[in-house]
């Protein structure tokens, strides 16, 4: 248990390490430094881990103090690790799905000029993220969620030269610093409450607080969640951080900086079980995310979009699940999503390496034929996130479902809210796999061709005539298609990129054993989280789980055949269901631009306005009055000494004359 402190600190020391020798490492020496330094973190968390379950359940909770950081009188915080099964649970994938992304990363990223820098902050980003997660302390935890906000902000901008990249990073960093601000109030309310940030002393003391208290604090810790787990109305960074590299994509969305929302109301969960009506809140606030967003990704065409918008609704299953305090299946689904998001992020980032970096699916198809180890990864990635027994992705949806049914009088709604999103999951994701990777060579078709084929009506002989058309218009398809001619032949992705593929689509379909409904003896997950949990969620009874278990599956199965009804039987035109409200994600960020540009300006302008005619105003006119008496006074002190020996003549002949005449009197 000693070793805990290596947890964060192997990936700082290659953070260190490439920060003054990055450049000389090289390519792809800087990008194997960087994931050794992961693995090696992985390792020692498998050891900790290990060493913890050799102990007493009772007993799992240990705290490695490094040194005191903040001693100020009664207010001490301690730079310290705490080891205990949430934590450490964590850690195990952010570190073992980091690696395998480092990994994936020296492939994706091979002849990057900025390559080794790359590394730098992805093995920064690791190391916040781990710094979030162990922290005995609030403030910690506050250090490694500002770390990883800022690592975010150099990764999603890194390729900066193009004005939209450098707009998403800015973009993702004054986003979250909405939510920070709920953080930062909710800490000092702990503080003022408690008389402690330390998560040992927490815990014990929050059946004590009143329960107006517990829910101020849990709505301004959710506000810190919605930020940085891109909740409604905070959402909207999510999305634009696809601007980043893939790998990225898959560090962020997969496996680290959303999962700290759900993570830290976890954490509070002794405080959460104090905070009535704020749960609901939360509850709320998850399904209708995960139920907008889902409606988003089924009209949007850049692949990496569609599972940026899947990420946002799956974090909302997250805190629908979290909500309902059924915290076990929250925490399983983020394990399983961590699994199978990753798979797709990096199945899409083998595709758009394969494609010349194009991201539009609707100059995809057929590339089952010359990616399979992307293509066969990819189906288990959809069929898990889709929902389809006996992949992970089931087992964890249905459980978040089976708990939010059994969640009190709006319980079934909350269900059949889940349920819809479930079907639009399906839905959306077998869109995105049949126009990737099934169908024509869309590529290779001239404009005239391409908008045929959308419907359906070019068939396989014609696809020759179409190919021969599109080389005689080779140059326009060019600087169209971001370097995709008709005569392209993709391929599948370096070793480096399709093992972690592999290793990823074993987990997504074992995953779901850590936590299986079958009885006591199959939840391993709920028996090791129990420690940490001061609320046990109920499930149904057995014959409504099966009940309940069945209807997800008629679903995710409805959602996959309308899928192929659509846009492999083209029965339906699929400009019915890509609306143009939701090709522009309810036109919610043009809402926000729109207020910010306009009276949010306009507002902020008045402030200004304000502040430099009224309060600087008001100050520079104390200044300048005092500034005139001064000068009016400064004829008086002229420094010639008759002048003061006969001003104190004048004095003491006019005070001499005050007193005889006050005597006369």
């Amino acid at each position: 248990m000693n070793l805990i402190w290596l947890i964060p600190c192997l990936p700082l020391f290659g953070f260190l390490v490439l920060l003054v020798a990055g450049r000389k490492l090289g390519d792809p020496g800087a990008g194997w430094w960087g994931t050794g330094l992961v693995a090696a973190s992985f390792l020692v968390v498998v050891k900790v881990f290990f060493d913890l379950l050799a102990l007493p359940e009772e007993e799992r909770s240990l705290t490695q103090t490094l040194f005191t950081w903040i001693p100020s009188g009664s207010f001490k915080v301690s730079i310290g690790f705490l080891a205990d099964p949430l934590s450490i649970l964590m850690c195990l994938f952010i570190t073992g799905i980091g690696a395998l992304i480092h990994l994936y990363s020296i492939g994706y990223m091979k002849g990057d000029e900025k390559f080794s820098k790359f590394f730098l902050y992805l093995n920064l980003f690791l190391a916040s993220m781990l710094l979030l997660v162990l922290g005995d302390n609030l403030l910690l935890t506050f250090l490694g969620w500002e770390g990883v906000g800022t690592c975010s902000y150099l990764l999603i901008s890194f390729w900066h030269t193009d004005p939209a990249n450098a707009s998403a990073g800015k973009k993702a960093f004054v986003t979250n610093r909405i939510g920070d601000f709920g953080f930062m109030l909710g800490t000092f309310l702990v503080w003022v409450t408690v008389g402690s940030i330390n998560y040992a002393d927490i815990g014990p003391a929050a059946p004590m607080i009143a329960a107006g208290t517990a829910t101020a604090i849990a709505l301004l810790f959710f506000l810190g969640a919605v930020g940085k787990s891109a909740q409604l109305p905070l959402s909207v960074w999510l999305p634009d951080a696809m601007a980043g590299p893939t790998p990225v994509s898959a560090l962020i969305h997969a496996a680290t900086m959303v999962t700290a929302g759900v993570y830290l109301i976890t954490r509070l969960n002794p405080i959460m079980a104090q905070a009535g009506w704020a749960n609901d809140v939360i509850a709320w606030t998850g399904a209708i995310t995960a139920l907008v967003a889902a409606s988003i990704a089924i009209a949007q065409t850049d692949i990496k979009k569609v599972l940026a918008y899947s990420t946002v609704s799956q974090l909302g299953y997250m805190f629908l699940a979290v909500g309902t305090q059924n915290y076990v299946a929250g925490i399983f689904h983020m394990v399983t999503h961590a699994f199978f998001k990753a798979l797709l992020f990096l199945g899409a980032g083998s595709v758009i390496m394969s494609m010349s970096h194009e991201q539009d699916m609707r100059k995809f198809g057929n590339l089952r034929k010359y990616l399979p180890v992307t293509f066969a990864t990819f189906m288990i990635g959809w069929l898990a996130i889709s929902g389809i027994p006996p992949l992970a992705g089931f087992w964890s949806k249905d459980e978040v479902l089976a708990g939010a049914f059994n969640s009190g009088p709006a319980g079934p709604v909350l269900w059949v809210i889940g349920l819809l999103v479930a079907l639009m999951t399906a839905f959306y994701m077998t869109r995105v796999v049949i126009m990737t990777f099934f169908g024509s060579e869309k590529w290779r078709l001239t404009d005239d061709a391409h908008e045929a084929d959308e419907v359906g009506d070019v068939e396989s002989s014609d696809l020759v005539t179409a190919s021969v058309a599109a080389a005689e218009h080779g140059a326009a398809d060019h600087d169209d298609h971001h370097g995709l001619s008709p005569d392209h032949t993709p391929k599948e992705s370096h070793w480096t990129m399709t093992a972690p593929l592999v290793v990823l689509a074993a987990l997504s379909i074992l995953g779901g054993a850590i936590n299986l409904p079958f009885g006591s003896d199959f939840k391993h997950l709920e028996h090791w989280l129990e420690p940490t949990l001061a609320f046990e969620h109920e499930l149904p009874p057995v014959p409504v789980l099966v009940l309940l278990a069945f209807a997800a599956i008629a679903v995710a199965s409805l959602g996959i055949f309308m899928a192929y009804w659509v846009y492999s039987k083209h029965k339906i035109a699929p400009e019915k269901i890509e609306r143009p409200v939701l090709a522009h994600a309810w036109y919610i960020d043009e809402t926000y631009a729109k207020v910010a540009g306009g009276p949010g300006e306009a507002g902020f302008q008045g402030v200004a306005d304000f502040d430099g005619t009224v309060v600087d105003g008001a100050v520079n006119g104390v200044g300048a009055g005092v500034l005139g008496i001064g000068n009016r006074l400064r004829p008086v002190q002229s420094g010639l000494v008759r002048s003061y020996a006969l001003g104190i003549s004048i004095g003491g002949a006019l005070l001499l004359a005050f007193i005889v005449t006050r005597m006369n009197l």
